[in-house]
């Protein structure tokens, strides 16, 4: 997953684990689409409340691949306002991330310093 998809991910969180119930059809596409292993939608599945089972897909989500960001979009058919939501903040990402992007750091300096 790209550094935006992530932040993106990452800024909307606690307005994702509102929102989005992954116990429906949002699981079962990303198993089915490969993004999501049996064993990634047992450990959802096995925690306790939707808040929880959303943070776990949270967590999972940017490891799995460049194509999950996108396919999680896909996933949120019953979310259509969540996807809106998510594709906005793709693209304002998209405005700022390439300019710092292409910015050549020295080697001891890191991002977080030069904010």
């Amino acid at each position: 997953m790209e550094a935006r998809d992530k932040q993106v991910l990452r800024s909307l969180r606690l307005e994702l684990g509102a929102e989005v119930l992954v116990e429906g059809l949002v699981l079962q596409y990303l198993y089915q689409e490969g993004v999501l292993t049996e064993n990634h939608v047992q450990e959802i599945n096995a925690q306790t409340t939707g808040l929880r089972k959303t943070m776990l897909l949270l967590d999972i989500l940017p490891s799995r691949g460049p194509k999950a960001f996108d396919t999680f979009l896909d996933s949120l058919q019953e979310f259509p306002w969540v996807r809106e939501k998510l594709k906005k903040a793709r693209e304002e990402a998209m405005t700022v991330l390439p300019a710092v992007a292409n910015v050549r750091l020295p080697r001891k300096l890191s991002l977080p310093t030069l904010l």
